[in-house]
């Protein structure tokens, strides 16, 4: 796709872009049948069709929508109309549209032409599509372009990774995936094995990764920018690749869904990519411990007591809250070999947050003001909400073990998400800006491009925007 400040005589396709106050400004230029049919309404489309070309008309809503609708509206109206489209130069027709709202509207289209498994083929990924937009420079449409492609890119290796089947990302696949990123981004790339996160004493990681046929690889990629002073933001993604819950076992009727419990992974990788196609001014350590969590004979066990990389010793009383037993290594091996100005972590982790929350939001937990603030700003910017919960340290009672210095569960049916931040905050290394990020209830669930549930891409432009505008 391409976007371009002219022109042309003759269009055989048009994009005519409305919010309902402007059509029923300019109504009166258009054919009556079209405003029998057509008001402006969100996601409402008309097609007319006539022998020079097709003509879409397409509702943006009100006004004052936030820019994220006019995403939405473009990501829809791509999913429902990609197939017919042509890859031709096509005029935009939206005069009161500026920069902002094109982009949004641009970065729709991108993302909607997503399906598992994803082909750039649809018309908008073809060199030969143009749109064609008067209202500003080259320049600006240049910047548009770029930053639409960036982050469509990133979501869709996020939705991408998340929806794939389990024998298609075991370990070794999504770290030799990792790797070739690295290469073409230019990142850091560094792996530990099982043997060496042993030496490390990577005992939390490990405890998950003991009952898996595949290696550990506990992985690092690191994004440096040569801009001076620049922020370095770490991040930590859960990454379990399957989750049967290992000897705790789930109840097999959802458990084809865990093959979507790597959401903060992806989400990570999805910032990663739209951070080095922008060169963006920050720094970003993103760490993500590659594991799945399986039963076989060398399992841990309920009871089984863990040294964890910072020394701390954890009682597992349940194996299937495998993701905080993870994050807990990621975090401390973070806060104590990386220096970063802001540790955020992201993970489907806990069905208590889907209870609480279900799509709408997720659960965030901070011990500093300003990134809470930010996040929830950020997060209502880009629709990808977030909900702040406390972190009263009544909760860490709760996780009091009597053979360990803290247990992986409480045993109370209640406030799971809290118990689980409460116990991360143990592994912070007491960092002064963290963030945690539950994403269980939105990284997953109904989307407009598939019949059953998946990837929604959540966390790629919440962190991205984050990432970009920090100042």
């Amino acid at each position: 796709m391409k976007l371009v400040n002219k022109k042309n005589k003759n269009y055989t396709q048009i994009f005519h872009l409305f919010s309902e106050e402007e059509w029923i400004k300019t109504a009166k230029n258009f054919n009556k049948n079209i405003s029998a049919f057509f008001t402006g309404k969100k996601h409402e489309v008309f097609i007319n069709v006539q022998e020079e070309g097709i003509a879409f008309f397409i509702g943006l809503g009100k006004a004052d929508s936030a820019f994220f609708e006019i995403q939405q509206v473009a990501v829809k109206f791509s999913q429902v109309y990609k197939e017919k489209l042509s890859a031709v130069a096509t005029l935009i027709v939206g005069d009161f549209m500026h920069e902002k709202q094109l982009e949004e509207f641009v970065k729709g289209l991108l993302i909607g032409t997503y399906h598992y498994p994803f082909e750039k083929t649809h018309a908008f990924w073809n060199a030969k599509f143009e749109l064609h937009f008067e209202n500003l420079s080259q320049k600006k449409l240049d910047l548009i372009s770029q930053k639409a492609e960036a982050i469509s890119n990133g979501q869709i290796a996020c939705q991408e990774w998340l929806n794939k089947p389990a024998n298609l990302k075991k370990p070794d696949i999504f770290s030799l995936y990792l790797k070739n990123l690295a290469k073409k981004y230019d990142l850091k790339y560094t792996s530990f094995n099982r043997k060496k996160c042993e030496e490390l004493g990577l005992g939390a990681y490990l405890s998950v990764n003991q009952g898996s046929a595949y290696d550990a690889a506990f992985t690092i990629l690191e994004y440096k920018t040569a801009a001076k002073n620049a922020k370095t933001f770490g991040l930590v993604g859960k990454c379990v690749l399957f989750d049967t819950g290992g000897i705790s076992l789930k109840n097999p009727d959802n458990m084809h869904y865990m093959k979507s419990d790597m959401g903060g992974a992806t989400a990570v990788l999805g910032t990663l990519i739209y951070a080095a196609e922008m060169q963006l001014h920050v720094n970003i350590i993103a760490i993500l411990p590659i594991t799945d969590n399986a039963i076989s004979e060398n399992a841990f066990l309920p009871s089984d007591v863990i040294t964890a990389y910072n020394g701390k010793t954890i009682e597992v009383l349940n194996t299937d809250a495998e993701g905080r037993m993870i994050l807990a290594d990621g975090l401390s091996y973070m806060a104590k070999n990386f220096k970063t100005d802001f540790l955020i972590d992201l993970a489907t982790l806990t069905g208590s947050s889907v209870r609480m929350f279900g799509d709408t939001c997720g659960a965030m937990f901070s011990n500093n003001e300003e990134l809470k603030n930010l996040l929830i700003k950020t997060g209502d910017k880009t629709n990808q909400k977030l909900w702040n919960l406390p972190l009263w340290d009544v909760w860490k009672d709760d996780i009091r073990s009597d053979v360990a210095d803290i247990k992986n569960i409480s045993m109370k049916p209640i406030g799971d998400c809290i118990v689980a931040a409460k116990f991360l905050e143990q592994f912070i290394e007491e960092h002064p800006k963290w963030a945690h990020l539950d994403i269980a209830g939105v990284a997953f669930g109904n989307v407009g491009y598939a019949k059953e549930k998946a990837a929604t891409g959540f966390g790629v432009q919440l962190l991205a925007d984050l990432i970009e505008n920090y100042h």
